[in-house]
């Protein structure tokens, strides 16, 4: 099964991404003065536009809500402080270019650009997986809550004869040793192809800013809150099974295409590959900056606007609702299990290009 799109849900309705994506919004501001703190002291704007006048900025993957707005926005005005406190005097544009696979809703995100925005706006249709851009052609890429996404399942999940087949579950996170080699495995593929892209397309001296959910080294991963979610979201499939509403069958040929690395394996590939320095990398709570306690209704909808699309592409529309109200049922047993679980899963990773 390839991962043809990020099954965002589009539009502005209920259960759209943009409606729903606090969650997310919060997850971002916890990274904020972070990628601040690393364009102040480790990103150069006078050398890398002294060619063209121009920055060049691609954020890749989820580009849709106001999220990305709200980010980029945020990035230009720290590289305009870091311009002025290098006492560069001519003016710097900038060009924002937006990736996400062509199905994304590109016309929700182009018609919520704003309107006083002080830079100049592109999409790239097209997988972050491969080569999107010429050769040094950018200087700062952003990815935030896109490389969790698989280029696709891995193909001994559906092997029956497999000791890696992953028969009645969705996920890794409570399945076999063999499963969960599985997924690190198609993972390490994908980063591999992901920075060996992303090393041709970024000039030296140039950022990438990865922002994802991570495992902490030593933690299992139903001790994370994702991990937790897909494992109730697997029970409620389950129970759906024994109701007839879906098949055993369907449930055999699913396999949720989503994997957080620990940081030491994000180190190993990231040295692997050879062509960035690490300048920073650390895990932090995505929930930090989330006033009162959680809300896990809101929670659920969110995940249901981001993962909505591909279990309707595999079971078919008809299945949802029942699937997520199954789900949202079993809140107050997934708030209490809540309470146990290691809160820093976010990782924030700095490269530069050697």
């Amino acid at each position: 099964m390839e991962v043809k799109a990020f099954p965002m849900n589009g539009g502005d309705g209920a259960y759209s991404y943009t409606k729903n994506s606090h969650y997310q919004r919060a997850a971002s501001y916890v990274a904020k003065e972070m990628i601040e703190e690393a364009i102040a002291d480790k990103f150069d704007v006078t050398s890398l536009s002294s060619s063209s006048n121009t920055i060049r900025i691609a954020d890749l993957g989820c580009s849709v809500g106001p999220n990305t707005f709200i980010t980029m926005q945020n990035l230009i005005e720290s590289m305009e402080r870091k311009r002025h406190s290098q006492d560069c005097t001519k003016m710097t544009e900038f060009h924002l270019f937006f990736n996400d696979h062509a199905s994304n809703d590109f016309n929700t995100l182009f018609n919520s650009l704003p309107l006083g925005r002080h830079y100049f706006a592109a999409g790239v249709p097209g997988s972050f997986h491969g080569r999107l851009f010429p050769k040094s052609s950018l200087h700062f890429v952003h990815s935030s809550y896109a490389l969790q996404w698989l280029s696709k399942v891995p193909e001994d999940l559906l092997d029956k004869s497999s000791p890696a087949w992953n028969k009645g579950r969705i996920h890794y996170t409570n399945a076999s040793e063999q499963v969960a080699n599985a997924y690190a495995n198609q993972f390490a593929k994908d980063m591999e192809v992901f920075l060996d892209a992303r090393a041709d397309e970024i000039a030296v001296g140039g950022m990438m800013v990865v922002i994802m959910p991570a495992l902490p080294d030593g933690v299992r991963p139903s001790q994370i809150m994702s991990g937790l979610f897909y494992d109730f979201l697997e029970q409620s499939v389950v129970d759906m099974v024994k109701t007839g509403s879906i098949s055993e069958a369907e449930v055999d040929s699913f396999n949720l295409p989503l994997y957080a690395p620990t940081p030491k394996v994000m180190t190993q590939l990231v040295q692997s590959n050879g062509g960035f320095s690490i300048e920073r990398m650390e895990l932090t709570d995505p929930s930090s900056k989330i006033v009162g306690p959680l809300n896990i209704p809101a929670v659920v909808m969110h995940l249901r606007a981001g993962l909505e699309g591909i279990f309707t592409k595999h079971f078919g529309s008809e299945i949802i609702d029942e699937l997520y109200e199954r789900t949202l049922d079993k809140s107050a047993e997934f708030s209490s299990r809540l309470e146990s679980c290691c809160k820093a899963t976010q990782l924030f990773l700095v490269l530069k290009r050697k």
